[in-house]
């Protein structure tokens, strides 16, 4: 993997012509009633069948899911193979990201690196960039999907021939089925609830908040050359994010495993990272330090934060 840029984005192939500014947004049913759906099971059944044990199960779910399916195995694996695990493990980590309830692989690759290639062009269209109001926003990106007039092809290589990953595609909203049923048997329709519901419901809504305010407000540590649309850090979020909340310093080193770069930017995720590195389960772990010509392409606005990587 030496060889490559750890810092491009990977699934993106050269498309002549490729617009991110020019296109419409519209409502996309399958995402807008799901999401919409498990928020209103929530609001309605959550407070009737809350009891400390399925509070208890919906902290650790969360926590669990995002830690290992979102953050490391879709995020830093699958989308920016920061690092190499072996194949069993990937497709568990996959399965994890799966369950948390955003969509399956396919889709949240596209989804990333449409977003990700259009932020680095010097315009593109106000979806792409969280520039609109946080209430247009929230409806764009939860309930919608914008169709841009000349898109970008995709190539996902191996990842879009396993089929595994295929079946997680076409199934991934059916993968909590499983889940709630192991969940009933164990602690009735509060577990189903609380361990199904609200835990993707808090997933999905909280992955739109943390990207409108990175998009909009917040530390900069990093500016990134040419680039139209500019990220920051949401220090708060840090934990619940399992680290990917210091989102200035992942534009500045997309291709790195960590995130959390300085003195008191906690990462859980590139700490699970460093675990499976000592149990000789993940390899290739690339860093900052890894990458030294994309400094060329950032200006630091914080110099002694430069000397500290």
């Amino acid at each position: 993997m030496a060889d490559r840029d750890r810092c491009a984005v990977n699934w993106l192939v050269a498309t002549p012509g490729a617009d991110p500014v020019a296109g419409v947004v519209r409502w996309d049913p399958l995402h807008s009633l799901w999401n919409g759906g498990m928020l209103a099971v929530t609001l309605i059944a959550g407070p009737l069948f809350a009891t400390p044990a399925a509070i208890v199960l919906f902290v650790g779910l969360t926590g669990a899911g995002l830690l290992l399916g979102h953050s490391v195995g879709f995020h830093r694996l699958l989308i920016h193979r920061s690092f190499t695990t072996p194949l069993w493990l990937e497709r568990v980590l996959v399965w994890t990201g799966t369950a948390v309830g955003m969509s399956g692989p396919f889709w949240m690759m596209k989804t990333h690196d449409l977003r990700d290639w259009a932020q680095r062009q010097p315009q593109c269209h106000d979806y792409l960039a969280h520039r609109r109001s946080w209430a247009r926003d929230a409806v764009w990106q939860l309930h919608c999907r914008l169709i841009l007039a000349n898109p970008p092809r995709y190539d996902l290589g191996r990842v879009g021939r396993d089929p595994l990953y295929r079946f997680l595609e076409r199934t991934w909203m059916l993968q909590q089925l499983p889940i709630a049923l192991v969940l009933w048997l164990i602690g009735g329709w509060g577990f189903v609830v609380w361990g199904v519901c609200a835990r993707v419901a808090v997933s999905v809504h909280g992955h739109w908040l943390v990207g409108h305010l990175a998009h909009r407000q917040g530390p900069q540590t990093w500016l990134v050359a040419d680039a139209g649309v500019q990220a920051h850090d949401v220090p708060w979020a840090a934990i619940p994010t399992m680290g990917e909340a210091w989102h200035n310093n992942h534009h500045a080193f997309p291709g790195s495993a960590r995130i959390g770069l300085y003195a008191g930017q906690s990462d859980f995720g590139f700490a699970l990272i460093r675990l499976l590195a000592r149990l000789g389960l993940a390899h290739d772990i690339c860093t900052p330090q890894d990458l030294p010509t994309r400094r060329r392409d950032l200006t630091p606005s914080l110099q002694r934060r430069e000397e500290s990587l």
